[in-house]
């Protein structure tokens, strides 16, 4: 309950990732079943970051395309079970995650008071 929005984003971004590692290994693994279960979740993830765009923001029709393009590339890697898709799109994704990061970082130093060295 004490997270911000941009933590909980963080989190989201970094089980997507999480998720794509463990469909690469377990596609490697010839383990379907798991594979598909992490698949599923990292789209579910991405599917949800979509439906919550702000699309009242330029960017949020840029992001909705790019969560479009990753769930299309999961998708395909589930259906050919390649793992190349997914080797593809998860440093994008981490890229974007560390967008984020940077950007709340910026904006919380922003938002801090500043603090004047001189006395009144």
């Amino acid at each position: 309950m004490t997270m911000t929005r941009a933590d909980m984003l963080l989190k989201l971004y970094d089980e997507t990732v999480k998720q794509l590692h463990n469909g690469v290994h377990f596609i490697k693994e010839k383990d379907m079943a798991s594979a598909d279960k992490c698949l599923q979740k990292a789209q579910n993830i991405l599917q949800y970051l979509s439906s919550t765009l702000d699309r009242k923001y330029p960017i949020s029709n840029n992001l909705a395309s790019l969560y479009r393009f990753f769930k299309d590339q999961i998708m395909a890697a589930s259906i050919h079970r390649d793992t190349k898709p997914l080797e593809s799109i998860t440093p994008m994704i981490s890229e974007l995650r560390d967008a984020f990061a940077q950007a709340d970082k910026q904006l919380r130093m922003e938002q801090q008071p500043q603090h004047s060295s001189e006395m009144i």
